[in-house]
Formats: C-alpha cells, structure tokens, sequence
C-alpha cells in the first residue's frame, strides 16, 4: 500500500467519524428535546461509562443491570 492509499483511507475514516459523530449528536438532542432524558442524565451516564472497560458494559447489558 503507498502512502497516497494510506492518506485517502485516513481522510475518508476522518469523513465517517464526522458524520457518526453528527448522527449520535442529533440523536441526544432529539431525546432531550423530547423529554426522553436530561442533559444531566445523559452527563451522568456518560460519566459512569467512561470509568468502565468494554468487557464490563457488555456484561451490564447480558444481565439486564
């Protein structure tokens, strides 16, 4: 692979970073504006999340937490 391939994948995965990140953006917005949940809640839960591993938010959602 040379590196015109490498720099065109890195531009194209920035591209879909930017537009995964948009579509979860308006998806919180949609939930608060909807009354689904709080900016707070979602802080808080976002908070809890960035402390765990992978392994153990995917144990939480197997048992049901």
């Amino acid at each position: 692979m040379n590196i015109v391939e490498v720099i065109g994948q890195l531009a194209d995965l920035k591209s879909i970073d930017y537009r995964n990140t948009l579509a979860i953006s308006v998806l919180i917005d949609l939930f608060i504006d909807k009354g689904i949940i709080t900016r707070d809640e979602f802080a808080r839960r976002a908070t809890e999340l960035e402390g765990e591993t992978m392994a153990e938010i995917i144990m939480k959602r197997r048992i049901g937490r």
